[in-house]
């Protein structure tokens, strides 16, 4: 049997697995591994981690240690049991002032943002369809559209620009092709968020071109310096929009695999009966766990203290070292310009940047070189508690002066 000649194009075929082609995370791993490998006894700095460093809130892990031993869950949840569709509601009051939303008809549980996202194309793209998507960002649904034969227009995010996408340059005819917009706020790698009148003008453009905005709002409890937003608390997002919401970083949940999918009732009824073909709803008890937190406004904000005290630590380091850092928006990321060059290297790259970094003095980060060349550090990095904290990054910070980096 010659499985190669049986492999879909869309994963490349009959060269699928034989290519040299490696994927910046699994450069990463490697590096990683051949610093561990050749200064064992240095301590590996990892910024480059993107989940919580912390347990889930103890009344949700509580909750679900009750639930998992209630027989009444043990069966499949399908599309999601009503509680946690309560709750999700009751959250989106609680936190952004969204009221009314329907629980039946405008919300449907998710095994997490990423399956939400796979799903989605699936609802709406045929084959020669177009779908927009800004990068830098989460590939997911751009990922998921190609497979099914459609076209992925990229929207660059540009620090000029506030890393928020520039509408107007869209062209035209790729606007009214297009039937998916995919917008993630607050925004994975640059930390952006988004304003009511970046969302106010986003609504617009969908109405204009009849495209459903895909918003990803993944990070939307971890706000700073600013009110939290909803795009569905906006005039008219209801009618044009759907949101995912998740449990992972606002709840320390990202191994649980929980969010939901918010918004426009037919796009959530589509989603629904995808969905309801393809997996069989995330276990009752995990869902029930849920309902004892996300509505809990406290239970949240002390999660987001913990990465605001944090970012604040590690720009003043950054800083310090001569990058040009400051507080984002929200998310825990720092988006930082990557230098130049350090010493006698000289840098290509972000990805180079980041590799020497690894290579060379044991500090992890995430390059991207989409639209410039940028290292995302994140506030997640492992230590033994807040007390440890600054002993992370003061030799964070002794590393980068020791790397003498060119910007």
């Amino acid at each position: 049997m010659d499985l190669q000649q049986l492999f879909a194009q869309r994963i490349g075929g009959v060269r699928f697995g034989l290519t040299n082609d490696v994927y910046k995370f699994e450069k990463i791993k490697r590096a990683k591994a051949a610093a561990r490998q050749a200064r064992p006894q240095v301590e590996l700095l990892d910024f480059g981690v993107g989940e919580p460093d912390q347990m889930a809130p103890a009344p949700i892990r509580a909750a679900l240690k009750k639930a998992v031993d209630d027989p009444a869950n043990r069966g499949y949840a399908d599309n999601g049991i009503a509680a946690f569709k309560a709750a999700a509601a009751r959250y989106m009051e609680n936190f952004f002032g969204v009221r009314g939303l329907d629980p039946d008809t405008e919300i449907n549980h998710s095994i997490g943002s990423k399956s939400a996202l796979a799903l989605l194309p699936l609802c709406f793209v045929n084959p020669g369809d177009t779908v927009l998507m800004t990068v830098p960002g989460y590939p997911v649904l751009g990922t998921q559209a190609r497979y099914l034969g459609g076209e992925v227009v990229k929207v660059p995010l540009r620090a000029e620009q506030g890393f928020l996408p520039d509408l107007e340059r869209i062209e035209a005819a790729a606007a009214d092709r297009a039937k998916l917009f995919y917008v993630n706020y607050p925004n994975n790698p640059t930390g952006a968020a988004a304003t009511p009148e970046f969302f106010d003008q986003l609504i617009a453009f969908a109405h204009r071109h009849n495209v459903l905005i895909v918003q990803d709002a993944a990070y939307a409890t971890l706000i700073y310096g600013r009110e939290r937003l909803s795009i569905l608390g906006r005039p008219g997002g209801r009618d044009c929009a759907l949101e995912l919401h998740s449990m992972s970083k606002s709840y320390n949940m990202t191994g649980w695999r929980l969010g939901f999918v918010a918004g426009h009732a037919q796009a959530v009824k589509a989603f629904a009966e995808v969905k309801d073909n393809v997996d069989s709803g995330q276990f009752k008890a995990i869902q029930l766990a849920a309902c004892a937190g996300i509505a809990n406004v406290q239970l949240a904000e002390a999660i987001c203290e913990h990465y605001r005290a944090r970012l604040d630590k590690l720009v003043a380091v950054l800083q310090r070292t001569g990058f040009a850092a400051r507080m984002p928006g929200g998310t825990f990321y720092l988006y930082v310009t990557a230098p130049r060059g350090a010493g006698a290297h000289a840098f290509a790259t972000a990805e180079d940047a980041s590799q020497y970094l690894i290579r060379a003095h044991s500090i992890s980060t995430v390059p991207w070189d989409d639209v410039g060349a940028f290292l995302r550090f994140s506030a997640t990095f492992e230590s033994q508690g807040a007390a440890d904290d600054d002993r992370v990054l003061a030799e964070l910070g002794r590393r980068l002066q020791a790397a003498k980096l060119k910007f």
